[in-house]
């Protein structure tokens, strides 16, 4: 038996090789980036996140396409799974992805105003994060009859087709909808490098909408479709000018608030609606971390008693509890009251555009024109070829003895309809249509009514042929098409319309509790605030390897804080947005709080109260700003102001005044000098450069500004200058006392 060693074995070099690094090329990684990740990127674009002008992305179209060549437009349900094994002919991805499209496609979901598929079974609630929907062998589903619009005339030559993905099979490029779906179903994707987020529209006010615009293209559409409409209802906060700009952009937001009663016998809160945007698990949610931190202490439980009934959400309150205050801060405090983020993105033929409502509106009567114009052509070249045939009848009509003795004294069956064309002048479609004809149906009734048929057809091709030469004609079909889908489909609105007026928005700090407390800062942007109490029964402060604490300032729980950041920009927030800590804990991060850009860090924090005094700046160059605090007074309780100070030189130190007094600014070198703030001229302007006070030599710069009993200086008066700017004076170790300065 041979030995085995742990060699590895020599490795035969081709003899080709020259050929084989021959073939090698470079290529930098950017080109390979960039050759894989473009197609890549426009293939979700296109291909699988956008929807296009019918309102239905590629997912959607394969779904429903599949569904109807099954025949489940008409006949009886069948299990899911069978859909989603059919669907993957067309759609080459797992079948959980399939069937979770087709859940939200569904009636039971309630996911769209006006669900595409008939649904049998538990597909789960669009308002319900934990409803799960059952498996697809458990349920049964078929085309809702609103499906009739989308393929009524798909094989009319409306929409072309393209082979999937195998090449097998053909599918619809799009699906020739009779109403603008576009703007009725609710849609979400989220491509590379862009998204979209269309809010759906009552079915009846697009139509009429629509309508009114083919009539006359100036018409205000926010008249006649002032606003999105929901499957979870809720009551939408209606401003008509800031509609009217995401009618006009695509873009924007708005605010939908739940439903509410309340029912003084149980004294219960009672919410039967909810924003589309939330769920109640996480309204629950919210409610629970309020409750457990103490900020809900009107309620004393929420229970979720959903049934088949409906959604019904309750909140027990405790004894005296005002339920409309209540409500107002639930509203404020938790996705009761939710925003909705519109953004029209849709793709017209294969391009990417942010649409206004009017340019949609615009665009889906062009391309619902163009499927009416070749429907219409595709029935005139349909009855362009049966006259044909009837013509070539008529001929052979004319003699029908004729006729019948070349058939008969033909030898061969295939030499009859070379015969008859050759014995009438006709072509081969029409002998062959004459020869097919049944010797019992040669009578005198079936000749009449082939004569009376050719005479209809003839009157159809001239009205249709007039249609497509009159544009005015085709644009009486979708008007007419239109009005019957709004009266067959159309409902009431269910998200109701409520003023900002109307509206009364929570004010936080009338419900804020007010007491005393400590805040710590640390170098690496934490924050503790601490009660007086907690403190006292703390040990050591935590801290983070290598972080140490920059501020403490003592305050209330209602004080604003501005945090300023080596970006300059000022942050502004206000303590009792922060959590009560302890010592034990780290504290909460202000950067990811305030959502502080990349590399931004806190330098300085203030507690601005009254906004009286100044703010003094001292910068590397040897200049000081000194800025009136209420500079930065803003309405609003956190907000992020640009050029908070000047980025001429770096900051070197940070100081509010309140009265004047004397300040000691030191040097790298070290020099120093003693100085009165009432040689600096406050300014308004929050980016100025400052005053020149030390003027620092080359390759130092200045780094401290303090009063001079911090230092402990023991000659304050060898400090002391008149006139500024000074270049200081050299500082040594006896002028400062017990305390020592590093350089």
């Amino acid at each position: 038996m041979p030995k085995k060693t742990n060699k590895p074995e020599k490795m035969s070099i081709p003899d080709n090789v020259e050929g084989l690094r021959a073939e090698v090329r470079e290529e930098t990684i950017t080109d390979t980036i960039r050759d894989n990740f473009m197609p890549y990127a426009m293939s979700v674009i296109v291909s699988r996140a956008i929807p296009e002008i019918d309102g239905f992305k590629p997912s959607h179209r394969k779904l429903l396409y599949t569904m109807y060549k099954m025949g489940l437009l008409t006949g009886a349900r069948t299990k899911s799974a069978n859909v989603v094994g059919q669907t993957m002919r067309l759609n080459p991805h797992g079948e959980l992805a399939i069937y979770e499209t087709l859940v939200r496609l569904s009636k039971g979901c309630g996911a769209l105003l006006h669900p595409f598929i008939d649904s049998k079974g538990n597909f789960g609630k669009v308002y319900s994060r934990d409803m799960a929907y059952a498996a697809s062998r458990y349920t049964e589903v078929k085309l809702d009859n609103i499906c009739a619009e989308i393929f009524g005339e798909i094989d009319r030559d409306t929409i072309d087709f393209t082979d999937n993905y195998d090449n097998t099979l053909k599918e619809p490029i799009l699906l020739p909808t009779t109403f603008p779906n576009i703007l009725v179903s609710q849609n979400q994707g989220i491509a590379v490098g862009m998204a979209s987020n269309f809010c759906g529209f009552n079915l009846r006010e697009v139509c009429d909408t629509t309508i009114r615009y083919l009539k006359n293209p100036r018409h205000d559409v926010i008249e006649t479709l002032p606003a999105p409409d929901f499957p979870t209802g809720g009551e939408l906060v209606y401003d008509k000018d800031a509609m009217r700009e995401i009618y006009k952009t695509g873009r924007g937001g708005f605010r939908v608030r739940s439903k509410w009663r309340y029912l003084p016998k149980e004294n219960i809160i009672e919410v039967y609606e909810i924003p589309y945007t939330t769920t109640i698990e996480a309204i629950m949610d919210k409610c629970a971390d309020l409750i457990k931190a103490g900020k809900l202490k009107e309620v004393s439980d929420v229970r979720d008693e959903t049934d088949l009934k409906g959604l019904r959400l309750t909140f027990d309150l405790k004894r005296g509890t005002d339920p409309d205050k209540l409500m107002q801060r639930l509203f404020k405090q938790t996705p009761l009251m939710d925003a909705f983020s519109v953004n029209l993105n849709l793709l017209i033929a294969g391009t990417p555009f942010t649409l206004g409502v009017d340019r949609i509106i615009e665009e889906w009567c062009a391309w619902r024109t163009d499927c009416v114009r070749r429907r219409v052509y595709n029935d005139a070249r349909k009855l362009k070829e049966k006259l044909h045939l009837l013509h070539g009848l008529a001929k052979i009509l004319l003699d029908i003895d004729r006729a019948i003795k070349i058939i008969r004294e033909t030898d061969e069956e295939s030499e009859v309809v070379p015969n008859l064309m050759i014995g009438f002048r006709i072509d081969a479609k029409q002998a062959e249509y004459v020869a097919e004809i049944k010797l019992r149906n040669i009578n005198r009734a079936y000749l009449l009514g082939r004569t009376e048929e050719t005479k209809r057809l003839e009157a159809e091709l001239k009205d249709l042929e007039d249609t497509l030469a009159n544009p005015e004609r085709v644009k009486a079909i979708i008007i007419n098409e239109l009005k019957r889908v709004m009266d067959k489909y159309g409902t009431d609105r269910r998200t109701e319309l409520v003023g900002e007026s109307e509206v009364e928005d929570y004010k936080p700090e009338e419900h804020i509790e007010d007491y005393a407390v400590h805040v710590f800062v640390t170098e690496s942007g934490y924050l503790k605030k601490i009660t007086p109490n907690s403190l006292r029964l703390s040990g050591e402060q935590k801290l983070k390897e290598n972080d140490r604490i920059i501020s403490v300032e003592n305050a209330q729980n209602k004080d604003e804080i501005l945090f300023f950041t080596n970006k300059q920009q000022c942050y502004k927030a206000r303590l009792h947005e922060f959590e009560d800590g302890k010592a034990s804990t780290l504290g909460e991060y202000i950067p990811g709080k305030l959502g502080f850009e990349q590399s931004e860090t806190v330098i300085y924090t203030c507690l601005p109260g009254d906004y009286s005094g100044h703010l003094l700046i001292a910068f590397e160059n040897g200049k000081i700003a000194r800025v009136e605090l209420n500079a930065y007074a803003t309405v609003s309780n956190r907000r992020k102001l640009q050029n908070a100070f000047s980025d001429k030189s770096p900051a070197a130190a940070f100081m509010t005044l309140g009265d004047e007094r004397e300040l000691i600014m030191t040097t790298t070198e070290p020099r120093a000098i003693v100085f009165h703030t009432a040689q600096l001229n406050p300014k308004t302007t929050r980016a100025t450069q400052g005053v020149a006070v030390i003027s620092p030599k080359t390759r130092h710069k200045a780094d401290r500004l303090c009063v001079p009993d911090k230092l402990n200086l023991v000659n304050a008066d060898r400090f002391r200058v008149r006139t500024l700017p000074s270049v200081g004076v050299a500082l040594r170790s006896q002028d400062i006392g017990n305390e020592q300065l590093t350089f």
